[in-house]
Parts: C-alpha cells; sequence; structure tokens
C-alpha cells in the first residue's frame, strides 16, 4: 500500500459478537404472528430454489442454508448465470444478487404475504429470472395461495433475528456433531416446509416405504426424503401443539426401545405424540455450556438409534 493511503472501509453500526446474544430467548407467544408471516415467505423463496435447481437426494436441492447475516438459497442456475437470494436478518432485507453483479433488494417490514409476493414477483422479473412454482404453501393445514393471503402480515425484526441466530448456533453445533461421522450425511440445512433446521445421518440401508401424510405435501416427497434409514436432528421453533422451542431427535424407521432409552441431558425427554426426542431450547440457552449440552444430546440420541438399529457404527463413525 502506498504511504498516506487507507483501504476502503465499509462501516457497520451492526454491535459486536460479544455484544449480541448468541442464544437468545424465543418464547412462541411472543412471535407466533411473525413467525408465521416468516414462514409464508420463506416458502416463497424455498420455492424458486425448487423451480431452478436441478433434484438432489431426499430434496436436499430445495433446503436454505444459513449464512453470517441469515439464510440464502444459494446458486440457483439461471441460464449461464448464478442466482442467491438471501434473507438478511441484520439489516432486514431480502437480497438477490446474481453473478453478473446485479442486485435487487426487498425490504423486510410488516406486510401481507400477498403483498410480499407481487413484490418479490417484480423483483425476480427485474432480474430476468422466470421461476415457476406452485402458489399455494406446503406442509400446512390451511394453504391459502400467496396472492390471496392478507392474514398473514406480522413482521418483528428484533424477533426475526433472534430465531435466525439460534437456526445459525444450531447449524454450527450441528456441523460439529456431523465431522464425527463418515458414511453419508446431510448438511445442516434448514427446511422451509417445516420451518426447521436439520442434520441426518445415512445407516446406507434402504427404509420400509413411508406412509406420508403430511398436510399439502405429496406423499412421492415424503418418501423420497425417506427411502433409506436415518438418524436426524435439528431444532424447531414449536407451533400450537407443541408451543415451545425445542431441539429434536429421531429415527426413521423407529427401532424398538426408543421412548424408553436413557439419553441425556436431564432435561431430554421422548414425547409421545411427536414419536422424538426433545430437548427444551431453554436448557440449551440457560446452560452453563449450551455447546456441550446440545451436543450431549444429539450424540446420546443417535447413540440410542443406531445401536438399537443395528448400524454398522465401526464403518460409518471416525
Amino acid at each position: 500500500m502506498a504511504e498516506g493511503h487507507s483501504p476502503s472501509i465499509v462501516t457497520s453500526h451492526t454491535p459486536p459478537i460479544s455484544a449480541v446474544d448468541a442464544w437468545p430467548a424465543l418464547p412462541l407467544d411472543a412471535w407466533k404472528d411473525t413467525y408465521a408471516t416468516l414462514h409464508m415467505w420463506m416458502q416463497i423463496v424455498g420455492k424458486t430454489r425448487l423451480a431452478l435447481a436441478p433434484a438432489e437426494n431426499h430434496g436436499w436441492h430445495v433446503a436454505l442454508h444459513p449464512t453470517a447475516r441469515g439464510l440464502v438459497a444459494p446458486g440457483m442456475a439461471v441460464g449461464a448465470r448464478l442466482l442467491d437470494i438471501e434473507f438478511d436478518f441484520i439489516d432486514h432485507r431480502l437480497i438477490a444478487r446474481t453473478s453478473d453483479g446485479a442486485r435487487r433488494d426487498l425490504l423486510l417490514r410488516a406486510m401481507p404475504v400477498a403483498d410480499f409476493y407481487r413484490e418479490y414477483r417484480a423483483l425476480l422479473g427485474e432480474l430476468g429470472v422466470v421461476a415457476r412454482f406452485h402458489g399455494r404453501p406446503n406442509e400446512v393445514v390451511e394453504a391459502i395461495p400467496f396472492a390471496e393471503d392478507v392474514g398473514h402480515a406480522a413482521y418483528d425484526p428484533d424477533a426475526a433475528q433472534r430465531c435466525w441466530r439460534i437456526i445459525a448456533q444450531g447449524a454450527r453445533v450441528l456441523r460439529t456433531f456431523r465431522s464425527r461421522f463418515v458414511g453419508k450425511c446431510s448438511p445442516a440445512h434448514f427446511w422451509w416446509g417445516g420451518f426447521d433446521l436439520s442434520c441426518t445421518r445415512f445407516s446406507g440401508r434402504p427404509a420400509p416405504r413411508h406412509p406420508g401424510g403430511f398436510p399439502n405435501l405429496p406423499d412421492h416427497v415424503t418418501r423420497e426424503a425417506y427411502s433409506h434409514e436415518v438418524a436426524s436432528a435439528g431444532f424447531w421453533p414449536g407451533n400450537d401443539a407443541f408451543p415451545h422451542a425445542a431441539f429434536y431427535a429421531y429415527a426413521y424407521p423407529e427401532p424398538a426401545g426408543c421412548p424408553a432409552a436413557a439419553i441425556r441431558p436431564r432435561a431430554a425427554s421422548y414425547h409421545l405424540d411427536l414419536r422424538e426426542w426433545v430437548l427444551p431450547y431453554e436448557a440449551v440457552r440457560t446452560a452453563a455450556d449450551p455447546d456441550h449440552t446440545l451436543l450431549e444430546f444429539l450424540q446420546s440420541t443417535y447413540d440410542v438409534a443406531a445401536d438399537l438399529g443395528k448400524w454398522d457404527r465401526g464403518t460409518l463413525e471416525r
């Protein structure tokens, strides 16, 4: 660098990470309206990836991925161009970028899903992107067409950022857990249909035909997702039937003995209605060592699933 010249610096007004709560509180009642709206917005962006990305096993091509600022639908092909679409939960914008340098932004704010959908379609049009997809949400009981949904219109920026920070931290720990496995394993990625973060290990054996039955989701999609034996874990903010954010784990097919098996930490349990192990998010957030607490849950539930399922652990693990 020549003397007397300084590098270009872009100043951020975002507080340093030491000033940010890495594991923030997220009580469902405090943000359920924003949650419902954000769920629909993410489905719209996720369906764009479904339309543009080539199919991958188990539907991995449709998932969103955590970033340092939010969640992204990465690397979608538009002819010879690449397209990223990112929810930025620090500046609260939806940012679409193409590999030829074009960029369009949409301000995330309180507005009906129908308005978001219209503005989003216009944004894609300005970038020359044509994405044809079904205009209704999946995996929800009441699948209101996006263009007609004026009931979901809330957006609390603080709550949205809190949710993303939990997803980002959960993904970070899941990646550590994933590194212990040398068999087939998914990334730590976010499913916009169920609004959950997950990472899935595979035994390598085919699974029994899944019965399907998820609301507004074709059974063939579910059967592709569960075509092979899995042990899966992740994070979910909860819903009206289970009104608590939680980390979860399950096996498909579930081997006999899972509900009664001992797991760790003490706050974790088997939920008979969900057919999953659950660890309340609050137990992780308030733990002296949240990473250790979560890893203990991930490892102990996998141990049970793999042992009862008679996985070839010597071959699959480091």
